[in-house]
């Protein structure tokens, strides 16, 4: 091993103790961290050793270079991060899925070995740093606990930026569902399930953590500290084994990640199945509501619909879309406030210019909890206070409940003010260590110690000239050197006029240099000055950070009203400009809307034509067919995502909109495999399809495209016709059900509450026109071959389709068999002769659409068709 790297597993007790000091620190804190990546001060450096040095050099692509730390000179791998630099360094190893650990040096430099400790460990779900956050998402830390019983599993899911801290329970149908919109950045589970949680989450951080962390007594006690409280029943978790678990395996982790209390945390909120509107993965995705189906943040209903000026009313809105309040009322009081603002543009554009200029300030509470706040944000912080009572009698003036409720939130007290301005400078300096954060007049001693550090000349000049006309020695002079310090210098000559206070500090051959109490006392505040006004004002500034965490609850409410402020406001915004309107709530079952537009596509194109869709008790199930490319799956979506809106709270993109009770929105769209977890494109269809079955009620809107297509034709055709008559008459659902099964029309013969609607085209000599309306009746056919053409399918693949096509027509009029055989040889004998003959044909008339008679003279064009005649005769 001597001329080798050591790696880590392959320490002994023996070879540990031939470490140098600071190594064995290293591994002493490693091993009782096996989980993170140490990040080790070393002077102006965070050093990696052993694995972790290898994982750094792969993922930041840092020089891997390594030292020597046996007495046998075998060598550690070692690779390091400036201290400088280390946020830009945190943020890409987060971004990967690490959980990072900061060991500081806590030693005095020079006194012995300098200790270290882990003072912070960093994780995806546990972000709160500035630079390490996304302004517009949050970072969010979830635990999963199951205990095998009935199913259940208790979900709870901290937001340490935000304060925000809830649990749920549900069970297994519903998990995948609400882990898509709780989207937590990291997953905590019990060792035990580590194998089914990272086949389950694969594009998860998942974080296995020992079985015994999830001990219900444990979180019990774990919670009630967090809480403050002698009993769990003020929290509605009480009841709940799985909830308390979850619940005290988040904070204890989230506590331990900060290296300190969250103060800001003082109780925990729990949501049931039916506060929010359904929405499972796959209409997540399908409904691109925060990424495309590429996984790209633009052209989304957020991105859509995103006209915030405040960071907190981005992530407002995409709460809103993501997790659409399930009950009418609450989606009402935000569209009627969204329609007074609509009513009242002056004000609605004072409120926006007043928002521009508020901070992310929510961020600021909690980092004022953590204590880990900085000098500029408690700046931003004060400057915004204004702002929000300007805000606040704005919004007074309008008559909405939910906006007057704002208006009782937003402003924050005026004694958070006064200790701010009094006590933060202007424009203070980014980081605390920098000094020039306090104000000038808020600390006597500390404006005296920059007095001496920024006027201390000043003061030299004006002693010395004093001590010239006290002592009337007209060459005194007062100096100051490295070795001696501050020092009044007289000439030997005359020393006779030397004051009594005088003390000698050295004499020279033709001088003589004193000291006095005064200057004394002068040279004592100046050579430290700097350091003790920096130190000074650490204090000074911690000081003010503990009394501002006295305000950290209103921050949050006024914070939270903010958010919603801006949201609204943002809704109207995007409301005005397309021309969007109030959809209508009813109890009465259905879904009737005039004039659906999509909220994305309308944007990108010039002409949307707005389509109509009624959904009633009478009208279920609507089967829609007709050609690709004619509309149908966008359409489909335009009225999932209008009625997503109507209970986000939001106005829609329709002429008029009524909607009835709706629990829940399943999709089943597209066509993909999940490599990952080893499913088949058809697998993943008849998966889905499986788990929309599952949960519709008779209250749930279904979208269903293109099912069975992934299979055999009739194989596809059953399933279809099943999965269609399934959902009108057990499911009794309200579904749009897309189909090139043209068989499945006949189901509004046999089926009560089935209608049939299709995309309207029309087929001219040469190509085919969309015309991109929904009517009623069944399409007659399907244009397939036709869309194929305009996709630049070669013109002989084309004929060739359309002749197999007619063949197929006429032998499935003519058989019974269950499965056509495409390949399977014709009853002609002079097949081959015929198709021969067909491909020549084929090529004639490739040569005739060639023909470009507007380039052609009179010449070349009888040229032409006299080589076409000759061609054709071969054909007699």
């Amino acid at each position: 091993m001597s001329a080798q790297s050591i790696r880590f597993e392959d320490i002994d007790e023996n070879q540990l103790l031939s470490f140098t000091p600071a190594m064995r620190q290293f591994v002493e804190i490693k091993q009782a961290n096996p989980g993170l990546l140490i990040l080790y001060r070393m002077g102006d450096f965070y050093e990696t050793f052993f694995d972790d040095a290898e994982t750094v050099h792969r993922t930041l692509g840092l020089t891997l270079t390594s030292r020597s730390a046996l007495v046998s000179g075998a060598r550690i791998p070692m690779a390091g991060i400036p201290y400088t630099t280390l946020d830009q360094y945190l943020l890409r190893l987060v971004n990967q899925g690490f959980s990072v650990g900061i060991c500081e040096q806590i030693g005095v430099p020079g006194k012995g070995t300098m200790d270290r400790k882990l003072v912070r460990t960093i994780t995806p779900g546990t972000l709160t740093d500035e630079s390490l956050l996304s302004e517009r998402s949050e970072s969010c830390l979830l635990a999963l606990y199951a205990s095998g019983k009935k199913g259940k599993i208790g979900l709870s899911w901290m937001i340490i930026s935000s304060g925000v801290f809830k649990a749920i329970e549900t069970d297994e149908s519903a998990l995948m569902s609400e882990i898509e919109r709780i989207n937590p950045s990291e997953i905590l589970i019990p060792d035990s399930m580590r194998d089914t949680a990272e086949r389950v989450f694969p594009d998860r951080s998942v974080t296995a953590l020992p079985d015994w962390h999830f001990d219900r007594v444990r979180a019990e006690k774990t919670l009630l500290s967090q809480f403050g409280t002698s009993t769990l029943e003020p929290f509605g978790i009480s009841d709940s084994d799985l909830l308390i678990t979850a619940a005290g395996v988040v904070a204890e982790y989230a506590r331990g990640t900060q290296g300190t209390e969250l103060t800001h945390i003082t109780g925990i909120v729990r949501e049931t199945d039916s506060e929010h509107l359904g929405l499972d993965a796959a209409s997540r995705r399908n409904l691109e509501i925060s990424r495309t189906l590429r996984g790209e943040q633009t052209n989304t209903l957020l991105s859509t619909l995103d006209h915030c000026k405040t960071a907190m009313g981005s992530r407002r809105l995409l709460s809103w879309l993501t997790s659409p309040a399930s009950a009418q009322k609450t989606a009402s009081a935000r569209s009627d406030a969204i329609e007074i603002l609509l009513e009242s543009m002056p004000e609605l554009e004072n409120i926006q210019d007043f928002l521009k200029s508020i901070p992310d300030f929510e961020r600021t509470a909690t980092r004022i909890a953590l204590s880990s706040v900085k000098p500029r944000e408690l700046a931003s912080l004060r400057d915004c206070i204004p702002s929000l009572n300007v805000l606040t009698e704005n919004i007074q003036k309008l008559a909405a409940p939910l906006l007057a409720n704002t208006a009782e939130k937003l402003p924050l007290p005026q004694s958070l003010y006064d200790l701010l301005d009094k006590s933060i400078k202007k424009e203070p300096n980014t980081f605390i260590r920098d000094g020039g954060v306090i104000a000038e007049g808020y600390s006597a001693e500390l404006d005296d110690l920059r007095a001496i550090k920024d006027h201390g000349g000043k003061f030299l000049v004006e002693y010395e000239a004093k001590e010239k006309e006290r002592t009337g020695i007209p060459t005194l002079r007062v100096e100051f050197n490295s070795v001696h310090g501050y020092f009044i210098e007289v000439s030997k000559a005359q020393i006779d006029k030397v004051p009594d206070n005088y003390r000698r500090r050295q004499t020279l051959k033709n001088v003589e240099r004193y000291i006095t109490p005064e200057l004394k006392e002068f040279e004592d505040k100046a050579v430290s000055a700097e350091e003790r006004s920096k130190a000074l004002e650490k204090q000074l500034f911690d000081e003010v950070v503990e009394e501002c965490k006295k305000y950290v609850t209103e921050l949050f409410e006024s914070a939270h009203a903010v958010s919603v402020l801006d949201a609204l406001s943002s809704l109207a915004t995007h409301a005005d400009l397309y021309r969007w309107v109030k959809p209508e709530f009813t109890l009465n079952p259905g879904i009737d809307i005039k004039g659906a537009r999509h909220p994305v596509v309308e944007r990108t194109i010039e002409n949307y034509v707005p389509n109509d869709c009624e959904l009633s008790a009478q009208r279920k199930l609507h089967i829609i067919t007709g050609p690709n490319m004619g509309g149908k799956s966008t359409y489909m979506r335009s009225i999932a995502l209008i009625v997503l809106l109507a209970y986000s709270g939001s106005f829609v993109p329709a002429d008029y909109a009524e909607i009835g009770p709706i629990d829940k929105i399943l999709t089943r769209i597209g066509a993909a495999d999940d490599l990952v977890r080893g499913l088949s494109t058809f697998m993943v269809e008849m998966t889905e399809t499986a788990s929309i079955l599952r949960q519709a009620t008779d209250r749930s809107l279904v979208l269903m495209d293109e099912v069975g297509r992934g299979t055999s034709t009739f194989d596809g055709l059953s399933l279809a016709a099943a999965i269609a008559e399934d959902l009108a008459v057990n499911r009794q659902c309200f579904t749009l059900f897309a189909t090139h099964y043209f068989e499945l029309t006949q189901l509004e013969k046999t089926v009560p509450n089935v209608v049939n609607m299709h995309v309207a085209a029309t087929e001219t000599n040469r190509d085919i026109v969309f015309l991109h309306e929904i009517r009623e009746g069944a399409a007659n056919q399907s244009y397939g071959i036709a869309v194929a053409k305009l996709a630049g399918i070669p013109r002989n693949v084309i004929r060739g389709a359309s002749k197999v096509l007619e063949k197929l027509e006429e032998r499935a009029a003519q058989t019974d068999d269950r499965q056509l055989d495409l390949f399977c040889a014709p009853a002609e004998p002079q097949f081959e002769q015929a198709a021969e003959k067909e491909t020549e044909l084929n090529e004639l008339l490739d040569k005739i659409e060639d023909i470009d008679l507007d380039d052609l003279s009179p010449r070349q064009a009888w040229e032409a068709l006299a080589e076409l005649q000759k061609t054709a005769k071969q054909f007699r």
